[in-house]
Parts: structure tokens; sequence; C-alpha cells
């Protein structure tokens, strides 16, 4: 299999999921913000531009009172009801009542002044006198609609660009907040790596030490104790490992090769011999030989010991691992607490423990699934509380 690169990215993946979030919510505001904003100018522009047309309006109005005035008058001599070239007119009893019209619109509303239907703008008017029993009149001109579009239009063009300045002050405010959180991860990155740099030395002594003693030499109750100092500092060396990939992580420069994955898991296996016996865990292997699989070494020794380490950590004393090695793949099963559907949703975030009486940062399975994403490696779980955890992790062939 051959390995292919993640590309690097200026937000850390929950930083970026943070922002999407905070923009969505914001736009959305803004959005809103905009909407009642552009509503507001169209009532404003509309105010006007009756306001424009009332004189007009009036003027109608006054010529058709005379003509019903004068038509009330010889209503012996003309009984035609007076029509305008500029306007159109309805007349309306004391209760409201339809006498007459020209309306486009059937149906006016008399308690409004001055409003717009569809495309017509009403004026009405109340009557001094009553001719031919009219005590309403209603004036009725047609909208050009030329302010509409002229508004439409600057409502779109300057929507868009307090839109656009409104996201990027957006982006700029959730920098500045992101900023204190930056620096306060930049200060622990630093000290996990010094810390991890001092660490290395005293884990690495000890380690040496105790392979080089012969503890055939040593009483039972020595022994007891030298294979506890050999169990807590694999578990400290572990640690170390992970505390080190997740300070230097990406600048850790890779180093391709040809990896014996039968090897590879056969050493892992006796490195954890020791933890894995101090819970009296039965070690079951079906390895087929010559399985390779091109990857960084130190990579992918990284999901092993994660792996490996966990299907320890959360096992039951007695219990039992089985390490499948196939063309394609390997497995690692436990039969050990399991972990819950709702707990798996979460399993590859970081600082994420699943059990707190564990010791751990919650990084490997996180480490486990950069590896995996770095190199297109496929990662299953399958797990029942109570019953235990299989993991395979597969790649092509």
């Amino acid at each position: 299999m051959s390995a292919s690169k993640s590309r690097a990215t200026n937000l850390h993946k929950a930083e970026r999921k943070t922002l999407i979030s905070f923009l969505l919510l914001y736009s959305l505001f803004s959005i809103v913000l905009l909407a009642i904003s552009g509503y507001l100018y169209y009532s404003l522009q509309k105010d006007l531009m009756l306001e424009g047309q009332i004189n007009k309006l009036q003027e109608d109005s006054y010529r058709l009172i005379s003509r019903l005035r004068y038509l009330h008058e010889h209503i012996e001599e003309d009984r035609t009801y007076p029509r305008f070239p500029g306007f159109r007119s309805a007349i309306y009893d004391s209760s409201k009542k339809l006498i007459f019209t020209t309306l486009d619109e059937e149906n006016a509303n008399l308690d409004k002044q001055l409003y717009t239907v569809n495309d017509n703008i009403h004026y009405v008017r109340l009557l001094e006198s009553y001719y031919l029993g009219a005590m309403y009149i209603v004036i009725e001109v047609k909208d050009s609609g030329q302010w509409f579009t002229y508004i439409k239009k600057e409502v779109i063009i300057y929507g868009i660009i307090l839109f656009a300045l409104l996201l990027l002050v957006g982006y700029y405010l959730f920098r500045m907040m992101l900023s204190p959180m930056r620096n306060s991860l930049s200060l622990l990155d630093r000290f996990i790596k010094d810390t991890t740099h001092e660490l290395n030395t005293p884990i690495s002594s000890i380690l040496t030490n105790i392979e080089m003693i012969d503890e055939s030499k040593l009483d039972p109750a020595l022994q007891k104790k030298i294979r506890r100092i050999d169990i807590a500092s694999r578990t400290i060396s572990n640690l170390y490992k992970d505390l080190t990939y997740a300070a230097l992580g990406n600048r850790v420069t890779s180093r391709d090769e040809k990896v014996n994955m039968y090897l590879l898991l056969k050493e892992r296996i006796d490195y954890f011999k020791v933890i894995s016996s101090s819970k009296n865990i039965n070690c079951i292997t079906d390895l087929h030989p010559d399985v390779y699989l091109t990857i960084d070494r130190t990579k992918i020794t990284r999901v092993i010991d994660n792996l490996f380490s966990n299907a320890i950590k959360y096992n039951k004393r007695s219990s039992f691992i089985k390490v499948t090695l196939r063309e394609g793949y390997f497995e690692i099963e436990d039969g050990g607490i399991g972990i819950s559907d709702e707990s798996m949703q979460s399993i590859f975030d970081r600082y994420t423990r699943f059990n707190k009486s564990e010791g751990g940062f919650g990084l490997g399975l996180n480490i486990v699934k950069a590896i995996a994403d770095e190199y297109g490696l496929e990662i299953k779980f399958t797990s029942q509380p109570g019953e235990g955890t299989k993991v395979r992790i597969s790649w092509k062939k």
C-alpha cells in the first residue's frame, strides 16, 4: 500500500467546526437583521411615494366631487356616472354599501385614507355633502411600480454588501475570541513538548536497566517488585510516546518503509506481555506471516500500541485478547467492558475517556484516527457493553 498524506490546514478540526457553527448562527442573525432593515426601508419609501401622490389624488377627488354635485343637481337631465381618463372611482353610502364603481379592485377599504392594493393606489375621502346618497368616494390610480423596482435593486445591492461586511466582521471577531484559547493551547503544547523531552532519558534508562537485571538471581518478593517497576515504566513509556506524538504531530517527518506486520505485532505483543500478565490476561494470536504494509514504522507502532494498551486497560481480569493478522488487515479483540453506542459517537475525540477509573489522557484513539486518516487506513469498531470490543485496521492490498 502506498502512503497518501493529508494536507495541512491552518485551523484545527474542532476550530473549523466551531467557526462554521459560529458563522452559520451569525449569518442567520445578520440575515434577519438585514431583512428587518430592508422591510423598514421599503415601508418608509412606500410612505414617501404615497405622500408624493396625495396632492394629485386630492385634485382628482375635487374633480369627481364637482361632477357628482352637478349630477346630483341635474339628475333628470344626465344619469351617466362621471368617468375620467386619469383615474377610476367609486362611491359608497353611509352604510359603506357600494353605489357605483369603475375600480379595478371591487372591494375598497374605507377605513384607510391612503393605501396600495395590487398595482393600484386607493385614496378614500369622506364627503361633507351627500351627493347621490354618497358618503365616501374612492379614487384609484395605477401604481407604475418604478419606485419599487428602484428600491428592490437598492435593497439587494446594499444587502449583499452589508452581509459580506458583517461576515467579515464576524470572522475577525471569531479570530479575536479564539486568540486567547490558541495562546493557551500553544503554551500547553510547549509544556507537553518540554516535559516529554525531559522524560525521555530517565524512562529509557529505567527500561534498559530493568532489562539488564537477571531475575533468576532474585528472591520472589524482589522479583515481584521489579515486575511492578517494569509495568509502571512501560506504561509511562507508552504515555510518553503518545504525548510526544500529540505535541509534535504533523511536524514529525514520516519515513515510510515496507513494514513486516507479522514481526511488528509479535514484537509489540511481547512488549506488553508484562502488563497483560499482571491482569492474568491470556493473549491469543492468529498471525499470518509475510504480511507487509508501506508506512512509517513509528506511526503504525503507535496505532498497535494504543489499541493493545486499551485492550489491556479496559479488559477484565483473567480474560483474553486475540490478535489476528491477515493480508489487508489486522484485528485486536478483547473480552472487556465494551463501549456503549452513545460513547461510540465520540470515540476518536481528543481527551475523551470512557472509564474515569482508568488512567490516561484520552489521546490514544485520537492518535490512531489521525494516523489512519493520514495513510488511508480504515478503522472498524464493533463493541458490546459487558462483552468486549473488536477493532479492525484494514488497508488496500
